[in-house]
């Protein structure tokens, strides 16, 4: 990836985000340490249950291991957290603070993430500077409560074709239609459960992989 910055952290096709209510018994730092060791380098620390003080243990060593590793690392939602461990950037929803005033409080280095659901929202995120966005769920997911309805690729296909920003397509995407998802216009793709709740992560990141690439060509 090179030296991390806010324009480039989405330079990669892989979007990796923690999971540990999926993760088959593993912490989310063992189950980091695989993605890592996979060749990943985009992370994402998301964890919506933990006590503050847990989730600051575990992003100081994820932060650690991303740094070794020459990956960026995301913090969702805890902006306190992602500046305390010095994280490359902070993902964050549609109801969470504004993009504006998370940058008061992140400063100028730091890359916004924010999810989006339709064009409107889309649009007013590169209105409010976010540096790159999370367009979907793509397909039904179960990782939020949450969560809603899937905007399939009509949204995708109408990000890629008419915004300049950054974007990951996310939610319910699986090996089986990954492809599907770059030939739409997809070039970086967030999992959760289809690489934590899998036994073989490294071996399951190269099926990914060799998935995207049948599609590009």
């Amino acid at each position: 990836m090179g030296a991390i910055t806010r324009r480039n952290i989405l330079d990669t096709d892989i979007y990796c985000l923690t999971g540990e209510k999926f993760s088959l018994g593993r912490s989310n730092v063992e189950v980091v340490r695989e993605m890592l060791d996979a060749g990943i380098r985009l992370i994402q620390y998301r964890e919506k249950e933990k006590k503050a003080g847990a989730k600051l243990e575990e992003c100081l060593a994820i932060r650690k291991m991303t740094r070794e590793a020459g990956a960026a690392f995301i913090v969702n939602d805890d902006i306190d957290i992602a500046i305390l461990v010095d994280a490359d950037g902070v993902h964050v929803g549609q109801e969470d603070l504004p993009v504006p005033e998370v940058r008061r409080l992140v400063g100028e280095k730091m890359a916004i993430g924010l999810s989006t659901h339709t064009p409107e929202e889309a649009l007013k995120a590169v209105e409010s500077g976010a540096d790159y966005i999370g367009v979907g769920p793509i397909f039904r997911t179960f990782t939020k409560e949450d969560v809603v309805d899937p905007v399939g690729f009509e949204y995708l296909e109408y990000v890629a074709g008419n915004l300049d920003i950054p974007f990951v397509a996310i939610g319910g995407i699986k090996e089986h239609n990954v492809g599907e998802v770059f030939r739409r216009g997809a070039r970086c793709v967030a999992l959760i459960t289809e690489i934590v709740g899998e036994t073989d992560i490294k071996g399951k990141i190269a099926a990914l992989r060799q998935a995207v690439e049948a599609a590009k060509e």
